[in-house]
């Protein structure tokens, strides 16, 4: 951790120059974030333009005044807040970089970049595979009895939802990374428990996916055991 005022250590900051580096560095992120949060609602129709591909065939509805108004600004804050979050994360190593020993620094800083990648992979994952998959289930599921016409707040809080919930289940392989760094547990332990994993994925895979179809929540319990397997493999590879 950072030293705190230490009237002999010429090196060490006060807590006042702590909190006016913090003060700046978050002040740097907020601008970030109206920016993207701005260039998203100015482009908010090729945005929803996106979001609508995987439904094609459906017709949205605006169900009271001014909802897709306020699901403009909705999608434009989420938005800002996930494409701005890679630079937050890379203010918050600019502050605890040099309060960190080279150990420290050697395992949380490609710790944390894996976790951005893996969570934007895990959007991409969604985006590509799962919600086609789980649209295709509940456009075709009883087609030829009723017609599908969606509210379009409601169609996109499910794709928030499956797309937030599987960006954290690929932190997996992250979260196998830190137990094997400290030797909580090492890949031979991981590789025992196969079994309950196995389950565990199964029970996940029901619980974080929106839609009751088997189809997204097989996909998604597949997904999980590739990450888990994939965790272990490149803790082997690190000899942990």
């Amino acid at each position: 951790m950072r030293k705190i005022y230490i009237q002999d250590n010429p090196k060490s900051m006060p807590i006042l120059e702590h909190l006016e580096e913090l003060r700046k560095r978050f002040f740097i992120v907020l601008i970030i974030f109206c920016i993207i949060t701005a260039l998203c609602l100015i482009n908010i129709k090729n945005i929803s333009f996106i979001l609508q591909e995987p439904a094609l065939g459906i017709k949205f509805l605006q169900l009271a005044p001014g909802e897709y108004i306020f699901v403009s600004i909705k999608m434009s804050i989420y938005a800002g807040i996930v494409f701005s979050s890679p630079f937050a994360i890379y203010q918050i190593i600019l502050f605890i970089l040099p309060g960190l020993t080279n150990k420290e620094a050697k395992y949380l800083i490609p710790t944390l970049i894996t976790s951005i990648c893996l969570f934007f992979l895990g959007i991409m994952f969604s985006y590509i595979i799962l919600i086609p998959a789980a649209l295709n289930f509940l456009i075709n599921y009883g087609s030829d009895i009723v017609e599908p016409i969606w509210s379009f707040e409601e169609y996109f809080n499910f794709i928030l939802l499956l797309s937030f919930s599987t960006g954290l289940a690929f932190q997996i392989p992250v979260i196998q990374l830190l137990l094997g760094f400290f030797n909580i547990l090492s890949s031979n332990n991981m590789l025992q428990y196969w079994k309950y994993i196995i389950f565990i994925s199964t029970i996940i895979g029901a619980v974080i996916t929106p839609s009751t179809d088997p189809i997204t929540q097989i996909f998604m319990s597949l997904a999980i055991l590739a990450l888990y397997f994939g965790g272990i493999l490149i803790l082997k590879t690190l000899k942990r």
